[in-house]
């Protein structure tokens, strides 16, 4: 049967990423698709279909970010991680991509996306008890958003419609995606803070990861590319919130680490090894496990210190506030710690 154009893969080509354990009994199971590559970019692990396209979401954001610096927007430290970020929206965030707003000469109602409460509960108190109500700088792509708005106003290109895919800068993003993916974009449609949002293949996906990971090392990389690996380690806090899975994988492991929406998550060493994962029924709560576990499987990073992460950040199972069960491997996953 032809492959759907406009569909990802489907679940007789995934495979059972990880399980749900609940008193002794699996109670759900996710399936998914799963790549590494070595630094070299060739393929060390591959688990279900990795060519199939699937919506990237925000693990496209360093990309996004990276397009909005070549076209001269001049970010600098806990900006350019809040511009890659999907951030909680702690008062650090928001003041942060208030300072860009600034900066750039905007306003925060000229941000195109949704007004939001933040996930942060001390920074949704305060608007609560202020009476600001929800604010734009509270959803998780603003500092996307305020680094898109800073690019128009350093090209003079319109402000009302930077979301449009005809527009200079969503152009430019599109070419700075598929340099870095080394893919033509398969489909575009739009995200959930309304920006267009590519389909790419899992592979090439990796790919780009790979590419922005090891160029602080690479004095023939782009400096810019650089500069956003760089500020994501430097600043974990702004790419997530702290505490959060993303935020304590590159804070313990020096990782970068970026969830999508929908199951999507992408990590890269320094050295430049790579992992992406598709979960098909758009849950995260396996991914950081997975992706940790390919990475330690192929001695990208040390299982010990993957294990104390692991810890941290991979959801426990309760019942009654106490656990009694836990998210584990699926077969095919557990199996690659068996290999010598």
């Amino acid at each position: 049967m032809p492959h759907n154009p406009h569909a990802t893969f489907t679940v007789d080509s995934a495979v059972e990423l990880a399980v749900i354990e609940r008193s002794g009994f699996v109670e759900s199971r996710h399936l998914g698709s799963a790549v590494l590559l070595a630094a070299d970019g060739s393929v060390v692990t591959e688990l279900g279909d990795i060519t199939t396209p699937v919506y990237a979401r925000s693990a496209l954001k360093p990309f996004q970010a990276l397009a909005a610096m070549q076209c001269g927007v001049p970010l600098r430290g806990a900006q350019v991680a809040v511009a890659c970020g999907s951030h909680t929206g702690s008062l650090d965030h928001m003041d942060v991509v208030s300072g860009m707003l600034k900066a750039a000469g905007v306003r925060e109602d000229q941000l195109l996306c949704p007004e939001a409460w933040p996930q942060d509960e001390t920074a949704r108190n305060w608007l609560v008890r202020s009476e600001r109500g929800r604010s734009r700088l509270a959803f998780n792509c603003s500092g996307k958003h305020a680094a898109f708005l800073w690019a128009c106003t350093e090209n003079g290109w319109d402000t009302a419609s930077y979301l449009e895919p005809n527009h200079p800068l969503q152009q430019a993003v599109r070419t700075a995606i598929e340099e870095n993916a080394e893919e033509r974009i398969a489909h575009l449609g739009v995200d959930g803070c309304g920006a267009p949002v590519a389909a790419l293949s899992l592979k090439g996906l990796a790919r780009a990861y790979s590419q922005l990971a090891k160029a602080p090392g690479d004095k023939h990389s782009n400096a810019r590319a650089a500069t956003i690996a760089t500020s994501m380690l430097d600043y974990p806090w702004a790419v997530q919130g702290k505490g959060e899975a993303n935020t304590v994988v590159m804070e313990d492991l020096e990782v970068i680490a970026k969830i999508g929406a929908e199951g999507v998550l992408a990590m890269a060493t320094p050295q430049g090894v790579s992992v992406a994962i598709k979960v098909l029924d758009g849950n995260l709560r396996a991914t950081s496990l997975v992706a940790l576990t390919l990475l330690a499987a192929a001695g990208a990073v040390d299982p010990d210190k993957v294990a104390d992460v692991l810890a941290k950040v991979v959801e426990p199972v309760l019942g009654g506030g106490r656990p009694v069960g836990q998210i584990r491997l699926g077969p095919s996953v557990s199996a690659l710690l068996d290999q010598p």
